[in-house]
């Protein structure tokens, strides 16, 4: 049995067609759904984007002990073991923090495949040691081929033709469509018609902020948005073609998933994923100026809530409503090839709901930034470090309703998801006991992660 896992960062749920957008073209990944178990309530466990990668690789609530940072010697990956066990493991990869500064997220694969475009491309403002004197890549783009996305998805079919008859697991991530949003510009016509190549960068906060910025900006960054989404499905789907033309599809499973989503304009204003204070045109200010810091950046759905997709061989396609957490899926692929668990996974595996839809799923699940408090400095959407002004809202989902908590008085919030799905009234004050009980799981789950003290304490209480 084979496996290939496919991350797309930034990727929105309600973006992709599987999961009921009818405007988005998203073709390739609404035919893998088709015949995939579709997973309803899947949430994000650490964020934003290498705590993601690190919960993907442990299976571990990695959130409650390491931040966005190396992984820690002793720390045991998924593809460690696959490649223990046999295996032939690869990965294909654009996202640029893989290895930047000491990071070591190569740790297990045999081949790994690194696609350095997205390094240059992302850094508008140059990081020190960096991207002082790097080239605009774009200026060397001839062809749709010649973009980030589609190199690493080339990479990894390149890899498939030599190894297909092999034993493998192919890890492919693609950055796209994370920021700066420049696919092919007939991509973007399709939701811009008549675009004109104007790069479109978000700002990080709540765009009524920013002097003189017009919603139809907003809007024509969402087109350029929506294009990528199409681009990465495109090459998603040459991918899929490959497994299909191999021969590949009755012994591989497949699976599709992100990091984070995105807002675009939701919640009073929102674009980006965080808030920060910043230049007066809305770009992030480097780690050493004053003003570099992270203020309140609430984890709503539009965030946490994730696409997931696993077509395994012999299980019949559907869907699962049971909430899950992206530490699930590692334990999972070890289940699903018939390999221990072992006792460090924090994770739990979904193959018996698989098959058994009737399964329950988790009763909550914790989506957060690594704990951290004011005053802390973090990284969290580059390597550079930025100082905390408040802490990081932490989000609690259970049985419908779901909490953004904070250690701060009267920042908690909390939303009914059944009757409110867009999360636009805040209810908290009439439903304390609700919103106490789940905060409470929190509390718990902090404990039996281990959280240090320090970090516990400040958040042992709800503050109204």
């Amino acid at each position: 049995m084979n496996v290939i896992w496919i991350v797309a960062d930034s990727f929105r749920r309600d973006h992709l067609g599987a999961y009921g957008n009818s405007y988005i073209r998203t073709p390739s990944l609404d035919a893998l759904a088709a015949s995939a178990v579709r997973f309803d309530n899947h949430y994000s466990a650490g964020f934003p984007t290498m705590p993601t990668r690190a919960d993907h690789q442990t299976g571990r609530w990695t959130m409650s002990f390491m931040g966005w940072e190396p992984l820690p010697a002793g720390v045991t990956t998924l593809a460690e073991m696959l490649a223990e066990s046999g295996m032939h493991t690869a990965a294909s990869v654009d996202t640029p923090y893989y290895l930047r500064g000491g990071m070591n997220y190569d740790r297990g694969f045999q081949s790994f495949f690194m696609n350095m475009g997205q390094d240059t491309l992302w850094s508008l403002i140059p990081e020190p040691g960096y991207h002082n004197e790097a080239l605009d890549v774009r200026a060397a783009w001839r062809s749709e081929a010649d973009r980030n996305a589609p190199k690493t998805f080339m990479s990894a079919m390149r890899w498939l033709e030599q190894h297909y008859k092999e034993d493998f697991f192919l890890y492919v991530d693609t950055w796209d469509p994370h920021e700066p949003w420049d696919a092919p510009p007939y991509y973007t016509d399709l939701y811009w018609p008549g675009y004109d190549g104007e790069l479109v960068l978000p700002v990080y906060g709540n765009w009524h902020d920013v002097p003189g910025y017009r919603e139809e900006r907003l809007n024509k960054g969402h087109a350029t948005y929506c294009g990528e989404i199409t681009m990465v499905d495109t090459w998603a789907g040459f991918l899929l073609r490959a497994v299909e033309n191999m021969g590949l599809a009755d012994r591989t499973i497949v699976i599709f998933t992100t990091d984070h989503g995105f807002y675009f304009g939701e919640h009073g204003g929102l674009f980006g994923k965080m808030s920060s204070d910043k230049y007066p045109d809305g770009t992030l200010r480097p780690y050493d100026e004053p003003g570099s810091q992270w203020s309140y950046s609430p984890l709503y759905e539009e965030i946490v809530h994730l696409p997931f997709l696993l077509r395994a061989p012999g299980v019949p396609p559907g869907t699962y409503a049971g909430i899950t957490s992206a530490v699930d899926v590692m334990p999972t692929v070890l289940d699903l090839l018939g390999l221990e668990i072992p006792g460090f996974v924090q994770g739990r595996s979904l193959a018996p709901a698989l098959s058994d839809p009737a399964i329950r799923g988790r009763d909550f699940v914790v989506s957060s930034l690594p704990f951290a408090n004011v005053g802390d400095p973090v990284h969290s959407v580059d390597n550079l470090l930025r100082v905390l002004t408040e802490p990081p809202v932490t989000t609690v989902t259970s049985g419908g309703w779901s909490l953004l908590y904070s250690p701060l008085p009267g920042v908690s919030k909390l939303y009914n998801l059944t009757s409110d799905p867009g999360q636009s009234a805040n209810i908290i004050e009439s439903n304390m006991d609700v919103a106490s009980e789940l905060h409470q799981k929190l509390v718990y789950f902090m404990r039996e992660t281990e959280v240090p003290d320090r970090l516990l304490s400040p958040r042992l209480k709800l503050r109204m």
